[in-house]
C-alpha cells in the first residue's frame, strides 16, 4: 500500500559509503533520486514529496544527507582531490642538476613511480656518529614523499 511504500517497505537500492555517494551523484537531487524506485512514483504520484519522504529518512536504505551536509562533503571532497592532484603533478627532484649526487639522482628517477604506487622503495641508512657508533634505519620512500614536504626549493640540497 502506498503508506508501506512511503515509510520504506518495498525495493530500495543501498550505496557504499558516503565518500562514494559524494563522487557518484553530481547534484543533491540525482542523490535523492537515486533511492526512488519507480514503484515510490507510482503510488506517491509525486516526484518533490518522494525526494522529501528521501531527505527525511523515511524512505531509501542509504545514509540520509542534509542539502548542506552533502554540498560540505561535495566542497570537501572536491578541494581534496585538487590538493592530492597539485602535490602528485610537481616532481620534487624537476627542475634540479643531480648529477654530482649519485643517491640524490637515484631517488629522483625512482620518484614518480613510487608516487604512483608502481614502485615501492625501501632505504637502508647506516652511517657513524661523531662517537664512532654506528646508527642505522629505515625509510619508507614512497611513505615520506605522501606524507612529509621532503624538497622544498629553499631546502634542497
Amino acid at each position: 500500500n502506498a503508506y508501506n511504500m512511503a515509510t520504506g517497505g518495498g525495493e530500495t537500492r543501498a550505496h557504499g559509503g558516503s565518500d562514494s555517494i559524494i563522487t557518484e551523484f553530481a547534484t543533491y537531487e540525482d542523490f535523492l533520486d537515486s533511492q526512488i524506485t519507480p514503484r515510490d512514483l507510482y503510488y506517491l504520484e509525486d516526484e518533490e514529496l518522494a525526494r522529501q519522504l528521501v531527505e527525511l529518512g523515511y524512505r531509501g536504505s542509504g545514509e540520509v544527507l542534509k542539502r548542506e551536509e552533502f554540498e560540505q562533503r561535495k566542497q570537501a571532497a572536491s578541494a581534496s582531490k585538487v590538493a592530492r592532484h597539485d602535490q602528485e603533478s610537481e616532481l620534487c627532484s624537476s627542475g634540479k642538476d643531480l648529477s654530482e649526487f649519485p643517491v640524490l639522482g637515484a631517488l629522483g628517477e625512482r620518484e614518480e613511480a613510487n608516487r604512483n604506487g608502481k614502485m615501492m622503495s625501501i632505504l637502508f641508512i647506516r652511517c657513524k656518529n661523531g662517537k664512532g657508533q654506528e646508527i642505522s634505519g629505515y625509510v619508507d620512500y614512497a611513505h615520506r614523499l605522501k606524507h612529509t614536504l621532503l624538497f622544498h626549493s629553499h631546502t634542497f640540497l
